[in-house]
């Protein structure tokens, strides 16, 4: 499988290789996340990427390709501040405080923070809990942003684990949170079984993996059709270290959606298909969650 559908780029998901131990390791401690949020006249895509290193937690914003704001990882400083930058000779601020955030395992903020991208002195995102702090920072009120704020439209992030993988979900902007597991055993079995999990529901199953090591299949989800895509090949073929990929993409027409069909001989996805669904995304039309799954040592 060449690629996944994504907004996370014109190529689409590249699969990480296990060559470099200390790539894999960088690209382990990010988490991406893409809102369509209304600029001026136009709609844009806002990129958040949270980043965990030795040297503490980071993150970066970028607009479109067009501008981007790094904020390096920090131990004592740094965790709240403001940056602007110009985007098509328009103005964008940057304000955050992640002085009292609380993290999980994972380098994305849970609580305890906010981050807000103005543009043109005009609140076009804002993420976090403390919306009532970050509206009286920047002296906007809440009112006028709860009808402008951005669509959480991408998420891309690692996980980890050796038969078992977890992650959250929510498959439309401010749906229901849900508990993703990947649960897969690939060592010395001759026949893997990959069983995807929705909040310990089991919604699909790949028997014979080894033949079937890349595909698409339709769940439901709260009522709303979301095609997996998944390329388990490094795991099975690749070296030890290898990653799998898995993507969750909710469909734009229900006509997707074959009720009590079991899962297809994998196929490769073609340009012009892959093409589709990123085009949906960019209307604002559909939601993607992509997981890289590396195997612990």
């Amino acid at each position: 499988m060449r690629e996944f559908p994504s907004c996370f780029g014109e190529n689409g998901v590249q699969i990480v290789g296990s060559s470099s131990s200390s790539t894999t390791r960088a690209a382990q401690n990010v988490v991406t996340c893409v809102y369509q949020c209304k600029l001026g006249d136009s709609s844009s895509l806002i990129t958040i990427s949270w980043t965990k290193t030795l040297m503490g937690q980071g993150f970066s914003v970028g607009i479109n390709d067009l501008g981007k704001v790094d904020i390096k990882p920090w131990l004592f400083s740094k965790r709240k501040g403001s940056k602007n930058l110009e985007v098509q000779s328009s103005k964008v601020d940057i304000f955050w405080n992640l002085s009292c955030a609380k993290f999980g395992s994972g380098p994305e903020p849970l609580e305890g923070f906010y981050l807000a991208v103005l543009f043109n002195q005009e609140m076009v995102l804002l993420l976090g809990d403390l919306k009532r702090e970050a509206c009286k920072k920047i002296d906007c009120d809440t009112a006028t942003y709860a009808h402008s704020g951005g669509t959480f439209i991408a998420k891309r992030e690692h996980i980890f684990g050796k038969k078992f993988y977890g992650a959250k979900a929510q498959f439309c902007d401010k749906g229901q949170v849900h508990d993703v597991t990947l649960e897969c055993d690939t060592v010395g079995l001759i026949d893997p079984c990959l069983v995807i999990r929705i909040d310990s529901k089991t919604v699909m199953k790949v028997k014979r993996l080894k033949w079937k090591f890349r595909g698409n299949h339709t769940i439901l989800v709260d009522g709303v059709p979301v095609e997996v895509f998944w390329d388990v090949h490094n795991w099975l073929f690749g070296n030890a270290m290898g990653n799998a990929v898995f993507m969750f993409q909710t469909c734009i027409s229900t006509q997707k959606l074959w009720p009590g069909q079991s899962v297809s001989d994998p196929s490769e996805l073609t340009w012009a298909y892959s093409q589709q669904f990123r085009d949906s995304q960019l209307q604002g039309l559909g939601f993607s969650l992509i997981l890289y799954a590396w195997k612990n040592e």
